[in-house]
């Protein structure tokens, strides 16, 4: 008996998920998990081809953590996070419908190596390096990871097109130390990192949210030696956000061509952020913080963003990677609306 031949399967060059050519779209939590189920493109010839305006890429990596790990699980909890999809992505306050105004892709995650900082570190830098070849415009934005992987992944992105770039980073901590535990590349040091090794000038670099009982004096003593701007808790509940948050925009655009967004979901208060790895009470709202994420994005340049810290197994409700998302989300929706102008 002759067997029936085998139908001939056909593939579109890129994997575009179904509902990208559907108008009716998918339900978010079908298919595979991009974010916003956006196109999955991770070759570098699709990468330039797809002439993105931002893509989504992951670091998973957590072993540069003092406290509690977890963060690796961070990129794929974001990705999962939404009840959105590309076709029912509207921001409602800036009343647009960003991906009418932008093309996004989902380029997938760097390599990072178990137990190796310094590989890992490198594999972000490699995906990084060959993402902004294949796309010079492209604006990364970055999942984490634990903190550290800001050194890396903001280090090519300053020094692409040797542009001036200036941070604004979102944080209960400076991050500013030499060493945690002898470890020159733990998540406590990728902004000392960063000003050392001249990818980012110290008075191009803004913090706001700090709190708590860290870094001591001497961190601080160098991180003003160094020119930071530093706007503490204190401050914001003295003046109140929307002044400190001025001043960090103003502090931020001095002398620089575009800024790179860093967003610690631990500024927020544990209560918006439990699954982080360094929980610290009396910081920001959700609200507060998505608030503060589309204002800078709106109002400066970005040349890249990240989003780091979200532990998912400290968090089983997952209202972190929730609230993360939603920080990407603000971003994107932001340079949309700076594009529709």
């Amino acid at each position: 008996m002759k067997m029936a031949e085998r139908p001939t399967l056909q593939f579109p060059p890129t994997c575009y998920p179904p509902h990208m050519t559907d108008p009716r779209g998918h339900p978010a939590y079908s298919d595979i998990s991009t974010f916003l189920h956006l196109p999955w493109v991770w070759k570098q010839e699709e990468i330039a081809a797809a002439r993105a305006d931002f893509a989504i890429v992951g670091a998973p990596f957590d072993v540069a953590v003092t406290h509690r790990p977890g963060a690796r699980f961070g990129p794929r909890a974001i990705r999962n996070a939404s009840n959105l999809t590309a076709a029912s992505f509207h921001h409602l306050g800036l009343g647009i419908e960003p991906l009418s105004y932008l093309t996004g892709i989902d380029a997938g995650d760097a390599l990072c190596i178990p137990g190796s900082i310094e590989r890992s570190h490198e594999a972000i830098r490699a995906k990084l390096r060959e993402l902004l070849e294949a796309a010079p415009h492209c604006i990364p934005m970055i999942l984490g990871g634990d903190h550290s992987i800001t050194f890396p992944a903001a280090s090519v992105v300053a020094d692409h097109n040797n542009r001036r770039v200036g941070i604004v980073h979102f944080d209960a901590h400076a991050d500013a130390a030499d060493a945690s535990w002898g470890v020159s590349l733990s998540h406590g040091t990728p902004m000392r990192r960063l000003i050392e090794n001249g990818h980012v000038a110290g008075k191009n670099f803004v913090q706001v949210g700090l709190r708590g009982y860290w870094p001591p004096p001497d961190v601080l003593a160098w991180m003003a030696a160094q020119g930071m701007r530093t706007h503490l808790m204190a401050e914001i509940e003295q003046r109140g956000f929307d002044a400190v948050l001025q001043e960090a925009i103003e502090q931020a655009t001095e002398g620089v061509d575009l800024v790179y967004l860093s967003v610690d979901v631990d500024v927020m208060d544990p209560a918006f952020a439990p699954g982080t790895g360094t929980p610290e009470p009396g910081g920001l709202s959700a609200r507060e913080l998505l608030r503060a994420v589309r204002r800078v994005a709106l109002e400066i340049p970005l040349a890249g963003m990240d989003v780091v810290e979200v532990s998912p197994p400290y968090d089983p409700a997952g209202i972190t990677a929730e609230v993360a998302h939603r920080a990407v989300c603000e971003a994107i929706s932001a340079l949309a609306a700076r594009k529709r102008g």
